[in-house]
């Protein structure tokens, strides 16, 4: 039963708009609890404190739940369409990671695994939990164990029939399924990733300094960003796919096939986010991971990328939030008219 299950498992899945399927023991990652504790140790999770709260069920799926005896993990993707380096020249412009175009992923992906894991409950019984990037889960591992792709240089899941444009998901089940070959590194001498990152955030290959990160510093960071760094972020407000974009890999990739993910929020005018309200911000990003920031750090984003513009013509939305009552926001301003030459 275990193999026409599986069969019937991958089959569904592909059916469900997943690209791709594999399963690996919960235990499949021995080394993953070490790995996370010497990260942890060095502070590259920066004020992701959640990383270290959970870390021993982070570590190991099945100290997460011992009653699991299988972890299946799904591959979901949304390639985009154009390239999204291309906003990067356009200096007036906010550059929003791709993954935020469209709908939230995580509403997405996780209403899609639970039709799958409904499917499986009423095909075979036993118990199941599902997990979206929610949870204490090392999904990235757990996917290269189960034969999806393997995590690159720049510590991402890629894969030769997808690139590296995809969300994962889990299914733990306490159904004993027949697992998938581990994945190997088929990154060989590439370095593209690691040399067109900003702000130099892997320390070596396989390894990510998040401190440094912009899409941690973006999305993560509370307060105030080193100045050291402000100036590397560019006009990149949400997120960053640089190391994404340059994945030779890439030319594999396969075509979102989810309407959800089509971009709904493009490109929009420095000038016209900086102005937005706590009311308006979340009525403009409602349904989209951007809203989970808050208005305060989105627009500290914002201030930065009008600082790096080199453009006088915006030096007026930074002045407007000078006296803003969100003192990260005002000094974020302040900043910006600095780099513009435009404080007096």
């Amino acid at each position: 039963m275990g193999v026409a299950l599986k069969d019937d498992l991958v089959a569904r899945a592909l059916a469900e708009g997943f690209s791709k399927v594999g399963i690996c023991a919960p235990d499949a990652v021995p080394d993953g609890a070490a790995r996370l504790a010497a990260w942890l140790a060095q502070g590259r999770h920066g004020q992701m404190g959640w990383m270290a709260d959970r870390a021993e069920w982070r570590g190991s799926a099945a100290a997460l739940w011992p009653e699991a005896r299988s972890v299946i993990m799904l591959a979901e993707v949304y390639t985009p369409e154009a390239d999204p380096l291309a906003v990067l020249d356009q200096r007036d412009r906010a550059a929003i990671s791709v993954y935020a175009q469209g709908k939230d992923y995580h509403d997405l992906v996780k209403r899609r695994l639970k039709r799958l894991g409904r499917w499986l409950l009423d095909r075979a019984g036993g118990e199941i939990k599902v997990f979206v990037d929610t949870a204490p889960v090392m999904e990235k591992p757990l996917a290269q164990a189960a034969g999806l792709g393997w995590q690159g240089k720049h510590t991402n899941l890629l894969a030769r029939d997808l690139g590296n444009w995809f969300f994962l998901g889990a299914i733990f089940t306490t159904l004993e399924l027949p697992v998938d070959a581990a994945e190997e590194s088929h990154c060989g001498t590439c370095t593209a990733c690691l040399d067109i990152c900003p702000t130099a955030a892997f320390p070596a290959p396989y390894q990510l300094d998040a401190r440094r990160c912009i899409s941690y510093l973006t999305i993560e960071h509370k307060g105030q960003v080193d100045e050291a760094l402000r100036g590397l972020m560019g006009n990149r407000i949400y997120g960053c796919d640089d190391c994404l974009a340059v994945c030779p890999w890439n030319k594999f990739a396969a075509a979102a096939r989810d309407i959800g993910y089509q971009p709904r929020v493009g490109a929009p005018e420095l000038a016209e986010l900086a102005a937005l309200g706590d009311a308006a911000f979340r009525a403009r990003f409602v349904g989209s991971p951007i809203k989970r920031i808050g208005r305060g750090r989105f627009v500290r984003n914002v201030l930065y990328a009008i600082g790096n513009s080199g453009m006088p013509a915006l030096a007026p939305a930074a002045a407007a939030l000078l006296g803003d009552e969100d003192a990260v926001v005002a000094d974020a301003a302040a900043w910006a008219l600095q780099r513009l030459g435009a404080l007096a």
